[in-house]
């Protein structure tokens, strides 16, 4: 049987991984998980796929579903503010909870945490969680000093509401009764539909309810006709009914067109006057055409009520602007705030601050300066305003707080502290204008000694300049006197080699003169001729001696070469060690890249190493995509191939600044390791991320984290796929960056690196690698 009950883990993992792709439809309940929880539950069952070496273990056995971190008070159900989803708590569908506490069981005293899908967006339309619920100030008609807070859905019906209100002040279930709800203008409009949800009945946060029992009169309290008459007179019109279309401004001197949509007069007399030529012409809003041109007449009765709405219309500059605090009440374009109250709990403008004043006249209701913050300003716990402060633990308190969680403490007033720390303040006023005194002549100090920087610097590059312009003049002169000492050698040595040429080729015409005649008198018949002539012909002519070789060159040029580059030798070591001495003396500062245009100046080309890649990824696009697929592919074995994980390295090592980026889908680890990782087996020492010799960023779906030595640190999940890394081995620098529109930190490392860095990379099963 397996621990998590009878269904044993790999079962388990295989049917909440098909819950969990359940699409959200409205109205239908979802519940909270706490993350802690989830994430040991996901690595008991080998969720993923890095968590497979502990699947099933004991050690990473979850134990019941325990949702403590996620309650702010568990006793009151109530929960942290700002949690976030996927970091905080998981969303499971109601099958999946029931699942999940069949096998392990709830912590004891804890309740589920089930929330409703609502429907959001004014125009595009979705579906969303609703993890924090409305807050209602529920209250009977004929006690309203006694407001109870509760929170619901916005798809909790009104009648769920009433049902909930009749329980929390002991109405009878025989007992006729309806609901009212107050707006801040004094008026209360009953609601009827008690099919309709908070969301379609436009209930919003912290709106005061009243529930009204019949007397035994068979009468109700209210007086129904003037509900009605105050209900009446709350309606309003919103000013941007009535904007041009064209111009975006109030409508002046009104017209409204045969499909029913209205202008101003001289807006649409321009608008048509450019579509004269077509003889057509349209509605700017939606595009239906008339011909012939449509004879315009003012709209009366629209003209009046424009000209009622300038009247009561506030200045353009109450209007909320960036930066304002928007009034609470006001529908359509919002007023500027002007006050806040803290027992309502919202910011009112002028208009609005009236009435409120006037609705609560005589009760005591705390307004301060409009301010953003309200929420900041009420106890989490007791939801009052803050008043106190608890010396002891340093926070802001209520008189509740104080009453009992803090009652043993040293409390003080918020007016008694803000004196004390008034007097602080001026203390700490004085210093900091101190340190800004220091800080800016420190800064106009810098700021010479940079210009000084910046002189000296280019001094020195002028009379660099001016140095090496001399240098190589003077090699350029060196050159030249050694080309003209060559040149003087070959006239030389071509001259006496043309005169020996000369005298050569003379000798050898007299013997060939002498050999023809000798030939001639070898067939002479006079015995008396060819006595006298052979003694004159057969005397050698006088020959011509020279003192070189006749295959010996004249002169020999390699030594000539061998001194030239011996110069050159000396030359390049002499430079190479005095540029060295100059650099020895320059200490270099090196400046971080910032933007991806500065990152990607490091940018570096990845070529994987074949010999590396385990059998079971697969290569496309040239070698730039690496897929984990279930047929093994026929690499041959090589001793540095990873024959257990899907993993793979790449040829190249990190050679100073490095910069790549990649986009991945699916489970990966993007990897940067040392050649002498393991390659054979299952253990640490082969994975990515589980060993000294590697550090691996864990990208997922639904989660990030890096690894190191076997020690994971979560991360904060984004929303790219597409990840850049950089790497400077110096500095001792490993950072990971999301790259969209912008580039975003990840996570960096400093550290030693001690041997050269390989980038690598782990693809999960059904995942991909596409190096950019």
């Amino acid at each position: 049987m397996a621990e998590g009950g009878k269904t044993d883990v790999e079962t388990q993992k295989t049917e909440m991984e098909a819950l969990l792709k359940t699409p959200l439809r409205k109205a239908e309940t979802w519940y909270l998980v706490d993350s802690s929880w989830f994430k040991k539950w996901k690595k008991y069952v080998g969720f993923d796929s890095w968590d497979m070496n502990v699947k099933g273990s004991q050690i990473v056995f979850p134990g019941p579903v325990d949702n403590s971190g996620l309650f702010r008070d568990w006793h009151m159900l109530d929960i942290k503010e700002h949690l976030i989803d996927e970091l905080d708590y998981y969303l499971v569908p109601k099958e999946g909870w029931k699942k999940l506490v069949s096998w392990y069981g709830l912590k004891d005293g804890q309740e589920p945490i089930a929330r409703k899908v609502v429907e959001v967006g004014m125009f595009v339309k979705h579906y969303k969680v609703e993890v924090y619920l409305t807050k209602l100030m529920l209250c009977e008609d004929n006690n309203m000093d006694n407001i109870v807070p509760r929170r619901f859905s916005k798809a909790d019906t009104i009648g769920l509401i009433e049902r909930e209100m009749r329980k929390l002040f002991s109405v009878p279930d025989e007992k006729e009764t309806r609901l009212w709800g107050k707006y801040m203008n004094n008026t209360w409009e009953p609601l009827k539909n008690l099919n309709s949800t908070i969301q379609d009945a436009g209930l919003y946060q912290g709106q005061v309810l009243a529930i009204e029992p019949k007397n035994e009169d068979n009468m109700w309290p209210r007086d129904s006709s003037k509900a009605n008459k105050k209900a009446e007179s709350r309606i309003s019109v919103d000013r941007n009914e009535f904007v041009c279309a064209v111009c975006l401004d109030l409508l002046k001197d009104p017209v409204t067109i045969q499909c029913g949509h209205s202008y101003c007069k001289s807006c649409i007399t321009g608008h048509w006057d450019h579509e004269d030529q077509k003889r057509v012409y349209s509605c700017p809003q939606c595009r239906q055409t008339f011909s012939p041109r449509p004879a315009l007449a003012r709209n009366t009765m629209l003209a009046e009520v424009v000209e009622k709405l300038k009247k009561t219309e506030l200045p353009a500059d109450c209007y909320a602007g960036a930066g304002d605090v928007q009034c609470d009440v006001c529908t359509g374009r919002k007023y500027k705030a002007v006050k806040s109250c803290l027992l309502c709990l919202n910011s009112y403008c002028q208009n609005h601050l009236e009435q409120h004043e006037g609705f609560f006249k005589g009760k005591k209701h705390n307004l301060t300066e409009a301010t953003g913050r309200l929420q900041e300003m009420i106890c989490s716990e007791h939801e009052k305003q803050l008043e106190m402060c608890c010396i002891t633990d340093q926070q802001c308190i209520c008189v509740l707080c104080m009453k009992y969680e803090h009652k043993t403490h040293n409390t003080v007033s918020a007016a008694a502290q803000r004196t004390e720390i008034q007097k602080q303040l001026k203390e700490t006023q004085q210093m900091f204008q101190q340190k800004i005194q220091q800080r800016e002549k420190d800064l106009q100090q810098l700021r010479e000694c940079v210009e000084s920087h910046k002189r000296s610097a280019q001094t020195a590059v002028k009379d660099s300049e001016t140095i090496f312009s001399e240098l190589i003049r003077s090699i350029e002169r060196s050159h030249s006197e050694l080309i003209r000492l060559i040149r003087d050698q070959e006239k030389t040595a071509v001259s006496r080699a043309e005169g020996r040429l000369e005298r050569l080729e003379q000798e050898i015409n007299d013997l060939r003169r002498r050999d023809a005649e000798l030939e001639q008198l070898s067939h002479t018949q006079d015995h008396i001729q060819f006595l006298q002539s052979f003694r004159s012909l057969s005397s050698p002519p006088e020959s011509t001696e020279v003192n070189d070789k006749p295959s010996s060159p004249l002169f020999s040029y390699d030594g000539l070469r061998e001194s030239v580059h011996q110069l050159r030798d000396k030359l390049e070591d002499f430079c190479t060690e005095e540029i060295k001495k100059i650099s020895d003396r320059v200490k270099l500062t090196n400046i971080a890249p910032k933007t991806r245009n500065d990152f990607l100046q490091y940018s570096h080309q990845l070529t994987l190493d074949l010999n590396t890649i385990n059998k079971h990824l697969c290569l496309s696009e040239r070698n730039r995509v690496i897929a984990n697929t279930d047929k093994a592919q026929l690499y041959p074995d090589h001793p540095d191939r990873f024959d257990q994980w899907f993993q793979v390295l790449c040829r190249e090592r990190v050679c100073g600044r490095c910069y790549w980026e990649i986009e991945w889908s699916g489970d990966v680890f993007i990897s940067v390791s040392y050649k002498s990782i393991s390659r054979k087996g299952l253990g640490k020492e082969c994975v990515f991320g589980r060993n000294a010799k590697s550090w691996s960023l864990i990208c997922t779906p639904s989660r990030y984290s890096f690894i190191h030595n076997n020690i994971e640190t979560e991360l904060p999940k984004v929303s790219s796929h597409r990840t850049g890394v950089y790497v400077d081995p110096s500095a001792g620098t490993l950072s990971f960056y999301s790259v969209s529109a912008t580039m975003s930190l990840i996570h960096t490392v400093q550290t030693t690196f001690t041997q050269p860095l390989y980038p690598g990379f782990r693809v999960g099963s059904g995942s991909s690698v596409k190096m950019c």
